[in-house]
């Protein structure tokens, strides 16, 4: 349904698309603007060349429009984490859902991790429902700092890498 590839510079007017309104609610806050799109970019470029390698960035695609953003950072050898998001307007079409599949695939299959885990503010319901959808179980909450500076628990997930 989507398709993910690696971010170019030339991604930097969508990404800011995508990191505003609703979307960045129950993140920072705040859009992003155009020149910290471009550090994001550069920031994703500089991780994609290092040796071991730590994280991974996409941008996830509707066609050739660039609707969204998906990273799996490695946290230990056998363990990483998935964030996400999406712009507001392609919202409830499953396109997450696909883009976090395809990601813990790569990450169970590529890069050799065994768990991959995540997190949503829980004002964030359908965040939930997406890593539910995508074969994440909810494994608890843990407290985060929220953008004006209050302590939220978020929802925690997990997904086990299944051999058999």
């Amino acid at each position: 349904m989507v398709t993910l590839r690696a971010l170019t510079l030339d991604d930097a007017p969508a990404l800011t698309r995508i990191y505003s309104g609703a979307s960045v609610r129950h993140t920072t806050g705040r859009p992003l603007p155009l020149d910290q799109a471009q550090d994001k970019i550069r920031s994703a470029l500089a991780r994609a060349a290092e040796t071991p390698r730590a994280q991974w960035s996409w941008g996830i695609l509707d066609t050739d429009e660039m609707i969204g953003h998906i990273a799996l950072r490695r946290r230990s050898p056998v363990m990483g984490t998935i964030s996400y998001i999406l712009r507001e307007d392609t919202w409830g079409n499953g396109y997450a859902t696909d883009a976090a599949q395809r990601v813990v695939a790569f990450a169970f299959t590529t890069v050799g991790l065994d768990r991959v885990e995540a997190m949503h503010h829980p004002a964030n319901p359908a965040s939930g429902r997406v890593l539910a959808k995508a074969g994440f179980t909810r494994t608890g909450t843990t407290d985060q700092p929220a953008a004006d500076g209050a302590v939220v628990p978020y929802e925690t997930y997990a997904i086990q890498h299944r051999t058999s």
